[in-house]
């Protein structure tokens, strides 16, 4: 199981949080996970505390998502198409809700004369409301789930039973696709590529990222990873595709290294292979990036949408600081992710420059 972290939040009260997202169609509503079954709506702007003024009036959240059975603590997504939220927990289940459900409900039974001010999804104490579906295919904890980017009603799980599940609300509660065995471990991470969505990465406890391909499943289980990233020494704890490059992605695990890959370097890897020297060592097909910067296990990691190839990485530094975990933001050399004619281009330019400003020595 992956580290909790304990995060004191903005909005002026203590909870073990172990995972916070962020609601792409409006970026005040966030959802949040704890140690219970219930995901927690907070509408930021509503929130009485939200300016951190001490002594504030303590918080609540805005909406509260029931559905699960048992406690809900890691596997949480926002859909990019609606908004949606899907959870997984302990209760072996993935849950399904739409918060424009409860929304849309709120405009129906609002007053004509009621004013804008407030929250948007907040009509009473501690509103909640109950899922549009719950979805039964895994024989143990759900640890992760993903939307497709490009369907609200396509979504898939991963879990402890060493299972990838993909779902389609259209068409029922059951699997569309179950991969029993995806990796040798129990499965931590899953994303969804949001520039092909027919490729999904994994994570797992086996060490290993594997990338599939949807085309290649069947309703019966059957398909293999297009490739297996075999590289860390741990259990791989967090899978993300960049949001600059299609063919990027980066994994973290318990042995504090985030490497970063591309999957379109594999075959000229292989390629390469005849040409290189036998007594160097190569890394592994597809690493071109390994930010070994973190003193203990990276728990998470985020590319920066809105500064290309910047990331933020935590890790769970507790028993070797004495303290808790670190966070760091950090981009690497951009002369690794640039066209390789660009850069030598660049290069060139730089050497001629320098022989320009050498001066000549005297005979």
């Amino acid at each position: 199981m992956k580290q909790r972290i304990l995060f004191e939040l903005f909005f002026g009260i203590l909870l073990q949080v172990n995972r916070i997202r962020e609601l792409p169609q409006n970026k005040n509503i966030v959802a949040t996970h704890t140690d219970g079954p219930e995901v927690l709506i907070w509408d930021i702007e509503a929130q009485p505390n939200k300016h951190a003024v001490y002594g504030a009036a303590a918080s609540r959240p805005d909406l509260v998502l029931s559905g699960h059975q048992d406690n809900a603590e890691f596997a949480l997504a926002l859909s990019p198409m609606e908004p949606f939220v899907l959870s997984g927990g302990k209760d072996k289940t993935v849950v399904l809700w739409s918060i424009q459900d409860h929304i849309s409900t709120l405009a129906a039974n609002a007053p004509k004369s009621a004013g804008s001010g407030g929250s948007i999804i907040k009509s009473a104490d501690n509103p909640s409301i109950g899922p549009r579906g719950i979805f039964h295919g895994h024989a143990d904890t759900v640890e992760d789930v993903q939307f497709c980017p490009s369907s609200s009603q396509e979504f898939c799980s991963v879990g402890d039973d060493s299972c990838l599940i993909l779902w389609d609300a259209r068409v029922g509660n059951n699997p569309a696709v179950k991969v029993e065995k995806a990796h040798d471990s129990d499965l931590h991470c899953v994303d969804w590529n949001p520039h092909n969505d027919n490729l999904i990465i994994t994570g797992s406890a086996d060490n290993s990222v594997r990338l599939f391909d949807r085309r290649n499943l069947t309703s019966d289980g059957v398909g293999s990873p297009v490739h297996m990233f075999e590289h860390h020494t741990a259990a791989v704890l967090c899978v993300q595709w960049c949001p600059d490059r299609s063919s990027v992605f980066g994994s973290c695990a318990e042995d504090g290294l985030l490497n970063i890959w591309d999957y379109e370097k594999v075959g000229a890897a292989k390629d390469s292979d005849i040409e290189s020297d036998e007594d160097e060592e190569e890394s592994p097909p597809g690493l071109f990036f390994q930010h070994a910067g973190h003193r203990d296990k990276i728990v998470d990691f985020h590319w920066n949408a809105c500064d290309p190839w910047t990331i933020v990485s935590v890790s769970d530094d507790a028993e070797t600081s004495g303290g808790g975990g670190t966070l760091q933001i950090w981009r690497m050399i951009d002369m690794l992710y640039r066209p390789k004619d660009e850069v030598l281009a660049e290069m060139q330019h730089f050497k001629d420059h320098v022989g320009k400003c050498t001066p000549k020595s005297k005979g």
